[in-house]
C-alpha cells in the first residue's frame, strides 16, 4: 500500500474517533435540556462513528499496514439553540464526506484498487449520513418550535437503535 494512502486511512480513524466525540458532546447537549430522544439518537451516531473507526483499523490491519493512533481532539463547538448542534452536525458530515472523497481519489490516483473498493461503501454512508442530518434540520424547522411538535419529533428520536455497519460490509 502506497505510504499516502495508509496516512490518510491512518488520519481517518482519528476523525471517525473525533466524529464519535463530537455525538457524545451533542448528546451530552440534549440530555441537559431534557430532550433524551435527541440524546439517544447521537449517542447511536456515536456508536456508528466509532463502527466506522475501526473498520479502517481493521481494513489496515487486513492488509499489512501500520495502524499509528493518535490524540484525539476536544470538539470545540458550543451550542445556544436546540437547532444549533444540527447544524454543526451536518457540516461536520460534510467534512467528513470530504475527507473519503480526498481518499477516494488519491486511492484511484495510486491504482489502489482494494482501497478503492473498500471506501465505495463509505461513499454511500456519508450521502446517507448527510440526508439524515439535513432531514433532522428540515424536522426541527418544522415542529421543533412548537412544543408538542418538539415532543413529538423528541419521542421519534428516542426509537433509533443501534445496527452494526460492520455487518453490511
Amino acid at each position: 500500500m502506497d505510504k499516502k494512502i495508509r496516512d490518510l486511512l491512518n488520519d481517518q480513524i482519528n476523525k471517525e474517533f473525533y466524529s464519535a466525540y463530537l455525538y457524545l458532546d451533542i448528546a451530552n447537549f440534549y440530555s441537559a435540556k431534557g430532550l433524551d430522544g435527541f440524546a439517544n439518537w447521537f449517542e447511536i451516531q456515536a456508536k456508528e462513528e466509532q463502527s466506522h473507526a475501526m473498520l479502517f483499523y481493521q481494513f489496515l490491519h487486513n492488509n499489512d499496514q501500520l495502524v499509528e493512533l493518535e490524540a484525539i481532539g476536544k470538539p470545540d463547538k458550543t451550542f445556544s439553540t436546540l437547532s444549533d448542534p444540527l447544524e454543526a452536525a451536518l457540516e461536520h458530515e460534510k467534512y467528513v464526506t470530504s475527507l473519503i472523497n480526498n481518499i477516494y481519489a488519491a486511492a484511484q490516483k495510486a491504482k489502489d484498487f482494494r482501497t478503492v473498493q473498500f471506501l465505495d461503501w463509505f461513499v454511500k454512508e456519508q450521502g446517507e449520513e448527510e440526508k439524515n442530518a439535513n432531514d433532522l434540520i428540515t424536522k426541527m424547522e418544522l415542529f421543533g418550535s412548537d412544543p408538542k411538535g418538539l415532543y413529538m419529533l423528541n419521542s421519534e428520536l428516542q426509537g433509533r437503535v443501534y445496527s452494526d455497519p460492520s455487518l453490511v460490509l
